[in-house]
């Protein structure tokens, strides 16, 4: 057989983005807001930029949009691919598309970075026009309602004057939550999981170590570095810390255990690698340290700390006193960032509140990343509560 023979593509080559339930190749698109945004702190920025991606298609009343809120890390790009030699898809690929528990092929669904973010969207790795360098530390410190806030001008100049529902996890979460409070006209379902009102000490002392570690860096020379430069070990550092709050001590003894690496010496008295969780870390900080900047990461850990429903409101029920749209939150078992009983303080108060919501508790061992692995539980969930026609009876059992 001659290497210049074109053979038909089989089921096994056939390229992943084409695949049942993909929404195949996608790109991100720029809305540019292009004036004065005056952040709760009070500072302003001249304008912003928002880094967003689309799926589906609109319908003719548009009302059928699902709006995605990505976590910490996380940004615009839950879902499909950016090219065909992608190594792996956008972050919620397993839950976006054609067929899946956010049905592409019913819903139009928008997931945008954040203000404050790295990828496109404006923030402290952005360019200062008054300077025409980085704004570094002279940004804005930017909280969960001016995030709010800027994704809801992207919504308005979509011509979305009301979306079907709003999803997210962890720090999507809480962008779930505040969008249904702050515009609770504009919200018809919210969904969040695995996420809180307000941090807890514990967590905001793991963002505080990772603070440290990036600004203990000598590179990060008080946030003024160049963009292909930083504090890259702290960054690392930060990343590694808060990798280990995200997964379960079940998950990893199941996927290391005290396994050492191949070629590891048992005897060796070294601080070099040797066990396989130890490089696993180290390839986590690695390669977050080639797609985050060190200053958003500080910036956007302090906006999630700042975060306290109950004290900016005065309590759990005033803050979900106005939310007009049906609300579903998740919890999971294992999540000992954002545990269970932090998810149902936010059912009950919404009930208490006298809204129509629901909670639901997975049992699971993968930890606070659950809400982001392969789940056929988690899908008819979301799937159920997307899909289900009104009205509906919740069940208010928790």
């Amino acid at each position: 057989m001659t290497d210049d023979v074109e053979l038909p593509p089989t089921k096994e080559s056939a390229p992943r983005h084409l695949a049942p339930g993909e929404v195949g190749l996608v790109a991100p698109c720029d809305f540019v807001y292009a004036q004065p945004f005056t952040f709760k702190s009070g500072q302003i920025l001249p304008g912003f930029t928002l880094r967003y991606e689309t799926y589906g298609q609109l319908n003719a009343t548009r009302d059928n949009v699902v709006v995605i809120c990505h976590a910490l890390s996380g940004d615009h790009h839950c879902a499909g691919w950016h090219s065909p030699d992608d190594r792996k898809p956008g972050w919620w690929n397993n839950l976006i598309g054609p067929g899946k528990a956010v049905d592409t092929g019913r819903f139009y669904v928008i997931c945008a970075n954040v203000l404050g973010g790295c990828q496109g969207s404006t923030g402290p790795s952005s360019l200062n026009p008054a300077t025409g360098r980085p704004y570094g530390t002279q940004f804005p410190f930017v909280t969960i309602r001016d995030m709010v806030r800027a994704q809801k001008l992207l919504l308005d100049h979509l011509g979305v004057a009301k979306v079907h529902a709003i999803i997210g996890g962890s720090m999507g979460g809480m962008i779930a939550l505040l969008s249904a409070i702050e515009f609770p006209g504009s919200t018809r379902r919210v969904l969040a999981m695995a996420t809180t009102g307000r941090e807890s000490a514990q967590a905001i002392a793991f963002n505080e170590v990772g603070r440290q570690a990036i600004m203990q860096d000598p590179a990060w020379n008080h946030g003024d570095y160049p963009k292909d430069g930083g504090p890259r070990v702290g960054l690392a550092i930060a990343r590694m810390m808060a990798h280990i709050t995200y997964v379960s001590d079940a998950s990893m003894d199941r996927k290391f255990g005290r396994r050492k690496k191949d070629g590891a010496n048992n005897d060796a008295y070294t601080f070099d690698v040797q066990f396989e969780v130890e490089g696993y870390l180290r390839h986590q900080g690695q390669s977050f340290i080639n797609r985050f900047d060190a200053n958003s990461y500080l910036y956007i850990t302090r906006a999630l700390d700042q975060f306290d429903l109950a004290h900016a409101y005065g309590s759990l029920e005033k803050a979900f006193a106005h939310v007009e749209g049906d609300a579903l939150i998740v919890g999971f078992t294992s999540d000992w960032l954002f545990p269970p009983e932090q998810n149902r303080a936010l059912a009950l108060a919404l009930m208490r509140a006298g809204k129509r919501a629901s909670y639901a508790e997975l049992s699971t061992d993968l930890g606070h990343d659950s809400f982001l692995l392969e789940s056929e539980e988690l899908y008819a969930l979301v799937r159920g509560f997307l899909e289900r026609e009104e009205p509906y009876e919740f069940d208010y059992s928790i």
